[in-house]
């Protein structure tokens, strides 16, 4: 069932699971169709539509239509005939049939806007459409119109040409209507050609197959499954609808007419229409498509349309009963599979009449036949029609001939001599020819047979599956023996008959016996499948390695998850059932015997095996051993119900490792979707919600194990059945191990643990005789002997799977011990002399006295002539040439054979135990201690542990099976182990003792050692990780001890010599260097901008930081000097440039040379040498140049932080005179050369515009700007990283790695080169007192900005950086007193504007009285009310109209609330100004609380005297040193204001109020639900070229609409997101394509997909929107995004980058 989007939005669905997809070729909406859903889930607009009465359309309304439509559909149609040419000598005409479709493209179009018009124009369509008089009239060809005849002529020639007959009148075809069909391989005798029988249809243009006889066979099976052979090649047609969809075939689908015929689905009488007629030209599409060049997009086309037809049942019912659809479906497969056939080669390569597809054929290798298949699954979906199929005999004959084709396909051969030369690939298209042709419809077919009702469909396919196995053993002409060296995958006959009777026991209660074969069908049908199950041994164990890998592949896809249901399981299941009703004696040689291990079971120290090389028998007999514990301990179709195999499946996958929801489970048989699907799941297992690592891989919603499950549900078995790799074994058991040693539940390396079985069904009891075999017994008993006598260091593996083969056993033996007496046995079978009968319980204490011996020539024994332990030819295959037989009583070993009695104790006491050192060497019966053990033996104590803990569970098992093993136990024990006095130790036990104390003392050793070599490592990792630069170094205190003058040491990471940066041999940093746009993000208000969702919601960028600056600058251009704006201001907003490294130092010499090898070497991916892009040496971390590091020693560092006691007043004269000094150029060094290049590379990192804010392009002042601007980026965003402000102090991860110091010289150097003329130098300004004349006669220039108008923060820069570097600190300390003063004045200034004319007064005349007072200059009311007395002289409060009032803040100004708004406008300077002080000389920022930042960091700054604790709350006033009398001084600043606002009032107010608070920078807020952002853009249509974009994408930082790839919006070769990426970020872009879930990052040229910020309910992206889950945003990812916007790191987290060449 499908709903259209807005059908689906506006109907209530909620709870419900669905799926979302694009829809690529239109399609019908099921939405107020009652057939398909209920009423209730009907839309608003369906609900009214099948409740109300239409009313009918007056028949006026559609006359024209009615008369007109008829001919312009045949004037189409002749179009359609007139383009269509055969193609020429197997020419592909594919252009043709472009150019005669473009040509149509109006006309197609036209009918498909018909189709939109609603019910009544489609209603006139159906009638048109399948009005048959219209058509005979309009089409015969007859009567006088020559091109009506010409055109009728090219439509026979077309029927012709595609191997059809058009039949005339007279013929009569046995059948009223010839409905059915088409022909592709249409027999060419019937359509009177020559009749070899042979030759398949000339239009088929494939090569024939020499060999006549297999012709002959083809042909054969042909006539016998085709009913009638209309249907493969009568066609005529009859309507319009016919017709179009004929030639719509012919032409391959072309889309907009698929769109067309499918747009008419609502209406009903054309829906049953169009079904018949798409069933009539049924085997004509399949002939289409198989000779079609483009058959990919076909199928898909096909499946578009029959999906839409055969989902609906009532439908598939009426076609299968009027048209014969299941026999036209299975006949077209028939046919189409026929093609490609070749001779089996399996068992007799030359008498094999048996004939199977060849893989290699394009028709399999291209799933040609998919459509087809999918279909017939389809129809089998439907209940009634598939009873139709599992009732009708001769369908079913025919099915099972076609299954018969994959039965052996894809034989492989193994090479013994040389590797294959060409490993062919055809095993994919064999495992999904099997799985898609045969295993799906089978599973079909099983879903109908649930109930006891239909047990005769299951005889009837059981009956017919036998009947074809039976022909197939025939047609290879096998006996008893498989060929060797020989396997198939793929049985699917034997699968299907395996399925059908697991089925019948579990569902219909059918007798299992009533439906098996014979005893010698039964060996012959258990041959195959243990063939492949020893095959798969052999594959592991490496003997197929000359086949290449993909034998390996094939062994990998048999137990895949997709494949196992359909594969193994039901070869295991067979195999189960042949050993339930086999001799258990002849089934277990067998296996030993396909598995090649027949020769190692020999008690003989050496034996010759005939069919094997030595290295492989261990891994075989694993392998054997391995199938037989599998065989007899899974219960999948043996009693299990469908939640305990789902429970069991989810188990063993969780086990291998942690899965995602869509992969915990993926089995075909079992149905995801089912409702126990989750409550299982959540029963099993937790969920780990998504995981973000540092390093920013992101991890999905995984889910795993519960720990009850490792306790109780672990399955060891299970797991070795689903692994598709050896690891996955190993994985599981490391997880087991860590659960038990997390738990503490057991601290070594345990066994896998024994489960407890499913009780059998009572049908296959006798699975359990196989335990209860001498035969077996004797295999057990001979490795257990071989592994005590350490024989050929057989693995542990082999003795844990024979331990597991006996608690089997004791855990389902006979009750009562019945078989105690001898059983006959017959005369090939001379085991009685090893055990008397075949009860495992007994037999476990039998003792075996001597053996009877084969041993070879070449064995030790035979040479000394003693009377050794020797071979039991156990399996019965007696080979007696060259073997002596020694005939004896093992006397000298008579001991040892008491002491193994029973097996198990011979096991535990002789071979576990030297093994594993306790205390005591021995076994001692639990039930001695406590005889509740023997009432109650589950005993946790048991469960989990190693080899010990596994024999003491046997053990502890046979001695309650019954009384006599105890017994005998106990004796043993008392023999082997004779009681002990308590104190006495033998001299034996002090040895082990001893050993065992000198271990753990070696191990305390080694632990110690580690320890330490542990904690050495991290010390010297800490250090490495702290980067030598020079502030880092020493400590910043002043000792009293002698200083010692030591220069700043660097170690190069290319050449390793460490020595100081000189001005011949610089050092430098590893930086990068990137343009960002992540300042002017940064907004005034915190409601957090949302993506827009609807129409009305817009973006706008005025209230950003960046947008708000660049007013401020016009508005300062417009009426002041240009040089004086720009000193008065930053830039860097917008495309500053931001300089991080990783902290690593290298010579520049070693760089270059370095960058030359990077430039030599070829395979470079990722970034651009030629653009000076590397990657670290040291931490490949992505850098683009170097910072060049300013010579010096750090004793000059010491002597510039000594206080000196000058007064403020000489500092200011000596900060005046130094700055007057002119910067000359360093002489020509490799130092200074860098430092220009390096300045270059930092001006190239940006954008001209981002640079030049001049009006005279080119000028000096640009220059001189952009400079203090990148100090004053990069301070802004380390102030970003911390989060905003400085509270936390210390020195961050961001201080640790920063290189403003080194940056800071760079700058320095190249701004000592623009000196500011001394009369412009806002220094002057801010310390001396001016004389009042000296305005006059600037009249008719721009005047320069007030110094009230200048950004502070920005004098400070241009201030430290005009200053020879190294600074020292009381010069630093004095520029920021005198900037405070000017700040302060600012900050008064602005609040005077905010507040209303009765507050202005009112504090006027508080702050005049206090004026005179000691402390009146650190008093703000004072200061107040004499900047606003000062202000008041010009006509800056004037003019207060309705406009002034939205700057007036409406609220009452108490004195708190005025302290902290001064605090608020001073304290962004304090922080940039810390932060400054921190890098220059390395003073470390104090912690504190938000309230007491400023405060703190005040006195940080030196501002306060000493750092005084009052009692009355902080004053900010207090921090103020003013450089000349205040009052003086702010009476001048507040003149240049009053000349200015004699002009410009208004303007002169908004310059006053800064904003100076702004909030941290935010990506975009998303919406909850991803539907909302699709439905909306994925239909918006670009800005541009107004389209609806094909991969349109969403800017997340400020909500642009882009079209990735579009060319449409193309400017200059510039795709419309990099462009965007330019603009808006600088370079840097961050986008979400909207039709792929997942996000992209633009960095400069390169870009990368990042991830999905979306996840569905279970924690997964959804990449492309495959899966079509609802999904929903995930914070924490986006938050991750986030940060990793903000702080740049984008180059270095995320691994994948590639070029975009503009294209995106």
């Amino acid at each position: 069932m499908s709903l259209c989007a807005e059908c689906f939005h506006q109907g209530d669905h909620t709870g419900h699971d669905f799926n979302m997809f694009r829809s690529q070729a239109g399609g019908a909406c099921d939405c107020g169709d009652s057939n398909v859903m209920r009423e209730s889930g009907f839309c608003r607009r369906h609900q009214i539509k099948s409740s109300s009465n239409i009313p009918c359309v007056p028949k006026d309304l559609l006359m024209m239509s009615e008369f007109v439509l008829p001919r312009f559909i045949f004037c189409l149609i002749q179009y359609l005939r007139e383009g269509y040419n055969e193609p020429a000598a197997d020419v592909p005409s594919e252009k043709d049939l472009s150019k005669v479709l473009q040509l149509l493209e109006p006309q197609i179009s036209f009918l498909e806007d018909l189709t939109k018009m609603g019910g009544a124009m489609r209603s006139v369509l159906t009638q048109v459409l399948t009005n048959q008089q219209n058509y005979k009239d309009l089409t015969s060809g007859l009567g006088e119109n020559t091109c009506a005849k010409k055109s009728h002529e090219k439509y026979l020639i077309a029927l012709k040409s595609s191997g059809l007959t058009y039949p005339e009148d007279k013929l009569v075809y046995g059948i009223q209507e010839p409905s059915a069909g088409t022909s592709t391989l249409a027999v060419q005798g019937f359509a009177g050609a020559t009749g070899t029988l042979g030759q398949l249809d000339s239009s088929d243009e494939e090569d024939q197959d020499g060999s006549q006889g297999l012709g002959k066979r083809k042909r054969v099976k042909l006539s016998s499954s085709t009913k009638d052979q209309s249907i493969m090649d009568v066609l005529k047609h009859k309507s319009f609808l016919e017709e179009l969809l004929f030639w719509t075939i012919k032409y391959e689908f072309p889309q907009k007419m698929v769109t067309f015929l499918l747009n008419m689905l609502p209406d009903q009488e054309y829906k049953v229409a169009f079904t018949k007629t798409f069933v009539q030209h049924y085997a004509f599409i399949m002939k289409t498509l198989k000779k079609s060049h483009e058959s990919d997009t076909m199928s898909n086309r096909i499946v578009h349309i029959s999906v839409q037809l055969f989902s609906n049942e009532e439908l598939a019912r009426q076609v299968t009963e009027e048209c014969q659809l299941l026999d036209i479906m299975v006949t077209v497969l028939l046919y189409m599979m026929e093609s490609c056939l070749i001779k089996s080669e399996l068992q007799d390569e030359e008498n094999s009449l048996h004939v199977v597809v060849n893989c290699g054929e394009a028709l399999l290798k291209n799933n040609t036949y998919w459509p087809l298949v999918s279909d017939f699954i389809n129809i089998l979906s439907h209940q009634s029609v598939a009873k139709k199929f599992l009732e009708d005999h001769g369908l079913l004959v025919t099915w099972m001939n076609f299954v018969s084709f994959f039965q052996g396909m894809n034989l492989n051969k193994r090479e013994l001599n040389e590797h294959v030369e060409f490993e062919s690939q055809t095993y994919y298209a064999a495992f999904a020819a099997e799985l898609e042709a045969c295993a799906q419809p089978m599973w079909g077919l099983l879903s109908h047979c649930k109930v006891r009702e239909t047990q005769e469909y299951t005889r009837n396919v059981v009956r017919y599956c036998l009947e074809a196995l039976q022909d197939w053993f025939d047609a290879i002409n096998f006996v008893d023996e498989p060929a060797p060296n020989q396997v198939t995958f793929h049985l699917p006959l034997h699968r299907y008959y395996a399925m059908f009777l697991s089925k019948a026991v579990k569902c219909q209660e059918l007798d299992l016996d009533s439906v098996l074969p014979d005893q010698e069908m039964l060996m012959k049908l258990m041959i195959h499948p243990l063939q492949i199950q020893a095959s798969l041994a052999e594959i592991h164990s490496n003997m197929w390695v000359r086949n290449g890998l993909q034998i390996k592949g094939q062994a990998m896809t048999y137990v895949q998850s997709h494949f196992c249901n359909s594969m193994i399981d039901p070869d295991i299941y067979l195999l189960q059932v042949c050993a339930s009703r086999l001799d258990p004696d002849y089934f277990i040689s067998s296996v030993f015997e396909r598995f090649k291990v027949v020769d190692l079971l020999t008690m003989a120290s050496q034996h010759q095996n005939t069919v094997l090389d030595a290295e492989h028998e261990r891994s075989m007999l694993e392998g054997a051993l391995t199938f037989l514990v599998i065989l007899l301990s899974l219960r999948l179709h043996l009693g299990m119900s469908d939640d305990e195999i789902l429970r069991a499946e989810m188990v063993a996958q969780l086990c291998m490792n942690d899965r995602t929801h869509k992969n915990p489970n993926p089995k075909s048989g079992i149905i995801p979707g089912s409702y126990s699907f989750e409550s299982v799941l959540s029963a099993v297992a937790d969920f780990k919600a998504p995981v973000f690592e540092p390093g920013g891989s992101m991890q999905q919603g995984m889910y795993t194990p519960k720990a009850e499950v490792w306790d109780q549900e672990f399955d060891p078995v299970m797991v070795i059945l689903r692994t598709v790799y050896r690891r996955d074994v190993q994985s599981a058991m490391d997880r087991y191990t860590a659960f038990l040693k997390q738990n503490g539940k057991f601290p070594g390396n345990p066994w896998p643990p024994y489960k407890k079985r499913t009780p059998l069904h009572p049908s296959y009891k006798g699975l359990m005789r196989l335990l209860h075999c001498k035969t077996l017994h004797i295999v057990l008993f001979t490795l257990l002997y071989k592994i005590l006598m350490d024989h050929q260091n057989l693995s542990e593996h082999v003795l844990c799977m024979v331990l597991y083969l006996i608690e089997l056993g004791l855990e389902n033996s006979a009750d009562e011990e019945s078989d105690e007496e001898a059983s006959v046995c017959g005369p090939e079978r001379c085991h009685d002399s090893w055990f008397p009968g075949s009860n495992l319980v007994a037999n476990m204490r039998h003792f075996i006295n001597y053996v009877r011996v084969r041993v070879p020539e070449t064995a030790p024994e035979v040479k000394r002539d003693s009377p050794a332990s020797t071979s039991s030819d156990s399996l019965g295959s007696l080979q007696n040439s060259g073997t002596a037989q020694v005939f004896s009583l093992v006397a000298e070993r008579r001991k040892k054979f008491q002491e193994i009695i029973n097996r198990s104790s011979n096991e535990a006491n002789q071979v576990v135990r030297p093994k594993t050192s306790r205390k005591q060497n021995s076994y001692y019966p639990p039930w001695l201690d406590d005889i509740e053990i023997l009432i109650q033996p589950e005993i946790p104590k048991y469960s989990h542990g190693d080899g010990i803990t596994a024999v003491e569970r046997i053990l502890l098992k046979a001695a309650l099976q019954s009384r006599m093993n105890k017994r005998i136990i106990e004796e043993i024990c008392r023999k082997v182990t004779p009681p002990v006095p308590p104190r006495k130790v033998t001299a034996a036990e002090k040895k082990t003792l001893d050993k065992e104390e000198r271990r753990q003392k070696a191990r305390e050793r080694q632990q110690k050692l580690l320890a330490e070599f542990a904690s050495r490592q991290k010390s010297f990792m800490e250090t490495a990780m702290d980067v030598d630069s020079p502030e880092n170094d020493i400590p910043m205190e002043i000792t009293t001890a002698e200083p010692q003058v030591s220069e700043a040491v660097y170690d190069c990471v290319i050449c390793g010599q460490s020595g100081p940066s000189s001005e011949d041999r610089p050092t430098g940093l590893v930086v990068l260097l990137q343009a960002s746009s992540v300042l002017g993000q940064c907004r005034d208000n915190t409601e957090p901008k949302k993506l827009p969702i609807t129409e009305e919601e817009q973006i706008y960028p005025w209230d950003t930081c960046a947008a708000v600056h660049d007013v401020r600058l016009s508005l300062l251009q417009r009426y002041f000097k240009d040089s004086s704006c720009l000193l008065a201001v930053s830039i860097g907003w917008e495309g500053g440039v931001y300089v991080q490294t990783c902290g690593h130092t290298l010579h520049i010499d070693c760089h270059k040379s370095y960058m030359e090898s990077l430039r030599n070497d070829q395979v470079l991916q990722g970034f651009s040498v030629d653009k000076g892009e590397f990657t670290c040496p040291l931490c490949r971390q992505f850098a683009n140049s170097v910072l060049p590091c300013y010579p010096g020693s750090n004793m000059e560092n010491n002597l510039w932080q000594r206080p000196s006691n000058k007064s403020l007043q000489d500092l200011i004269k000596e900060v005046e005179e130094l700055q007057g000094r002119p910067g000359a150029f360093p002489s020509e060094t490799n130092l200074s050369k860098e430092m220009e290049s390096v300045m270059k590379d930092i001006k190239n990192t940006t954008q001209k515009k981002y640079r030049d804010y001049s009006k005279t392009p080119g000028s000096p002042d640009n220059d001189f700007l952009f400079m203090y601007s990148v100090a004053r980026t990069n301070l802004e965003l380390e102030l970003i990283h911390r989060g905003g402000n400085l509270c936390s102090g210390g020195a961050s991860t961001a201080g640790k790695r920063s290189c403003l110091n080194q940056l800071f010289h760079v700058l320095a150097l190249h701004m000592r080169l623009y000196s500011i003329d001394s009369e412009f130098n806002p220094w002057r300004k801010l310390t001396q007192l001016e004389e009042m004349n000296s305005q006059l006669g600037n009249e008719e220039q721009q005047p320069e900005v007030p110094i009230l108008y200048h950004d502070a923060t920005s004098l400070l820069l241009i201030q430290i950086l005009m200053m020879p570097q190294p600074l020292r600190k009381d010069h630093f300390t004095c520029i920021v007193k005198v900037l405070f003063a000017l700040l302060y004045t600012q900050a008064l200034a602005a609040l005077s504007v905010k507040c209303n004319e009765e507050d202005r007064s009112a504090w006027k005349h508080t702050g005049a009285l206090k004026k005179n007072t000691c402390d009146a200059e650190k008093s703000y009311k004072v200061l107040l009310s004499f900047v606003i007395s000062e202000l008041s002289k010009g006509k800056l409060y004037h003019e207060e109209g309705a406009q002034e009032c939205a700057m007036v803040s409406p609220i009452a100004w108490s004195s708190e609330s005025m302290e902290k708004y001064l605090q608020d406008f001073c304290l962004p300077f304090l922080r940039i100004t810390s932060l400054l002080q921190h890098h220059l000389f390395g003073e470390d920022l104090p912690s504190c609380q938000e309230e007491e930042e400023f405060s703190v960091l005040s006195s940080c700054l030196g501002l306060l005297p000493t750092f005084y604790q009052t009692e009355h709350p902080f004053i900010s006033a207090s921090c103020l040193d003013w450089p000349v009398p205040a009052f003086d001084i702010i009476a001048q600043w507040c003149s240049e204001i009053n000349s200015f606002t004699e002009r410009h009032a208004e303007q002169g107010k908004a310059l006053l109020i800064q904003e100076s608070r702004w909030k941290l920078p935010h990506l975009l807020q998303l919406p909850e639900n991803y539907n909302t952002i699709f439905q909306y853009y994925h239909r918006k249509t670009c800005s541009v070229c107004t389209k609806v974009p094909k991969d349109p994408a969403v800017c997340l930082v400020c909500g642009t609409f882009v079209c990735l790839k579009g060319l449409c919006c193309k400017q200059q070769s510039y795709c419309e997101c990099v462009l965007h990426s330019q603009n808006c970020g600088a370079g840097t872009g961050i986008f979400l394509l909207v039709n792929a879930s997942v996000i992209i990052i633009i960095r400069g040229h390169r870009f990368c997909l990042w991830g999905s910020v979306y996840l569905d309910a279970h924690g997964e992206e959804d990449r492309d929107l495959r899966r079509g889950k609802p999904l929903y945003i995930c914070k924490e990812r986006y938050k991750v995004l986030e940060q990793q916007w903000i702080s740049h790191t984008f180059d270095h987290i995320n691994k994948r980058w590639g070029p975009h060449y503009n294209g995106l």
